[in-house]
């Protein structure tokens, strides 16, 4: 029997409302990183200041990590912020990411106890092409069923997974990615987010950076202000399906290569998502605008993005930010909210997914389209040509910025200096007047499936070798060992501090 596309939401919304009605208030929180900066050095200066977070929300390490963390911090509640699920990609089931991804994300949560699994609704692989940071996926209405579809399957997979440990239930979280410039599609992101909550119980991460960076990369600066950009995204978003909000840095970047700032005064200033970077004031405006919403009804957790700034600068903005909003993060009434709707419910449901399947025509469409996505992104003097590839807004002086700077930069530079990292190799390269810079254009001259877990700085060492291969054969042997000594040091330095000592 079809139901109607209207029933179908009144499912997904219902299963939602049981599944967060089970989710414990988790109050103000930070998401940081096991190992920058150290964890347990910053919990005791934390502790020490009387600033004890409701909540750590952990981002993806190894599962001894976590289970590490876990050893450390007994009576905290601790979250998990997923990485390597590329659940926006056609192919993501069949995928190495939609295999073992989902299974190593399942005993991470397992080994925090955590009450969410939390991922961006972007990617850093598509079409066999890796990217360093994360890429937004096509806002239309058939990316938003496949995502809707993916984000099913994943849940299906995690309460399996937890049903066989006894523990549980953990809900999945999509959270609206941030924007490096440019956004592409033909549906506006709020209802590019109504259609996924619309056909799956997910719930949903709103970071007001990336809020931010939407009304900075979409053009919207310049038909509006700030405030009223908000409240009109807002009134699209489902709002009610937020349960987590994060905050973080905000940074402008600047490379010599950066194509000229056009405009004049008035021009805002190019600023991405940036965790080791400040907070900016105009992010805790934002959120007091946000935190007062009345549809902001399942709300759970606040947390600060801090992983990679220093100890010192983490007190001090938890400090400012408790200061100012721990009488207003009304999660207690919320929650309270939320649980008369699901009290009469008896057990957690099995996901209902998104209802119609997007049928293997509609996938092989959409991998073409990630195609020329990529195509767009990597291929000098690309053309905005089909409406689902055109700028969602935003202009091609910032698309270019992308394209002709960051990007390049980022293969380059970001995650370690290849210079620095490959000193001998590239002394040999100068020598053989073979230019470093050549690397950006090899490393997309070909795709490369995905056979292992996402991890750019061991994708960065493996591509730098075959572009020697390629580029400098005589410099081959020395690539090999300085390639093999930046892999040991780096998998001696992924366990933190003390792990043996607690396992032992």
């Amino acid at each position: 029997m079809l139901v109607s596309k209207y029933a179908k939401r009144d499912m997904m919304e219902s299963e939602f409302t049981q599944r967060v009605s089970q989710i414990p208030v988790h109050g103000i929180g930070l998401s940081v990183d096991v190992y920058s900066p150290d964890l347990r050095e910053l919990v005791q200066r934390l502790r020490r200041e009387g600033l004890q977070p409701g909540y750590l929300e952990i981002f993806k390490a190894t599962t001894s990590a976590m289970q590490w963390v876990r050893q450390q911090l007994p009576e905290m509640k601790l979250t998990y912020h997923g990485e390597g699920l590329w659940v926006t990609q056609p192919d993501f089931p069949q995928s190495y990411s939609g295999r073992q991804g989902v299974a190593e994300a399942c005993a991470h949560i397992a080994a925090l106890g955590s009450a969410w699994l939390n991922h961006e609704c972007a990617t850093k692989h598509m079409a066999g092409f890796a990217f360093g940071t994360y890429l937004p996926p096509l806002y239309t209405a058939l990316s938003a069923r496949l995502t809707a579809e993916n984000l099913a399957y994943v849940q299906r997979r995690v309460d399996e997974y937890l049903l066989r440990q006894g523990s549980g239930p953990t809900l999945v979280l999509l959270e609206m990615p941030p924007l490096t410039y440019f956004a592409c599609g033909s549906l506006d992101i709020p209802a590019f987010f109504r259609s996924v909550a619309d056909q799956t119980p997910c719930g949903l991460v709103l970071d007001i950076g990336h809020l931010w960076t939407v009304y900075r990369y979409t053009g919207a600066w310049r038909r509006q202000g700030l405030e009223a950009f908000v409240a009109d995204f807002l009134e699209a978003f489902p709002v009610e399906r937020v349960v987590e909000i994060h905050v973080a840095g905000l940074a402008e970047f600047t490379p010599p290569s950066d194509p000229q700032h056009h405009g004049g005064k008035d021009v805002l200033p190019y600023w991405i998502d940036s965790h080791g970077a400040p907070i900016p004031e105009v992010l805790f405006d934002l959120l007091a605008q946000v935190l007062s919403h009345p549809r902001l009804t399942a709300l759970k957790g606040v947390a600060l993005e801090v992983d990679t700034k220093p100890i010192a600068e983490i007190v001090t903005e938890l400090g400012r930010f408790v200061d100012r909003f721990q009488s207003k993060v009304h999660c207690q009434k919320t929650i309270a909210h939320v649980d008369t709707l699901s009290r009469n419910r008896r057990s957690r449901s099995t996901c209902s997914g998104s209802g119609e399947g997007v049928t293997s025509d509609e996938q092989a469409v959409l991998g073409r389209q990630y195609q020329a996505y990529v195509d767009l992104l990597t291929t000098p003097g690309g053309n905005l040509m089909a409406a689902d590839l055109s700028l969602l807004g935003g202009s091609l002086e910032d698309f270019d910025r992308y394209r002709q700077a960051y990007l390049p930069h980022e293969l380059l530079h970001w995650g370690g200096e290849l210079t620095d990292m490959f000193p001998r190799t590239s002394g040999l390269l100068a020598a053989a007047h073979v230019s470093i810079e050549r690397f950006s254009a090899f490393w997309f001259e070909k795709p490369r499936p995905e056979q292992g877990d996402y991890d750019f700085f061991l994708l960065k060492i493996e591509r730098f070798v075959e572009f020697v291969a390629v580029g400098c054969p005589s410099a081959l042997q020395t690539v090999m060992e300085e390639a093999e000594e930046l892999r040991a040091a780096y998998h001696a330095a992924n366990e933190p501090v003390g792990l043996d000592e607690a396992h032992a």
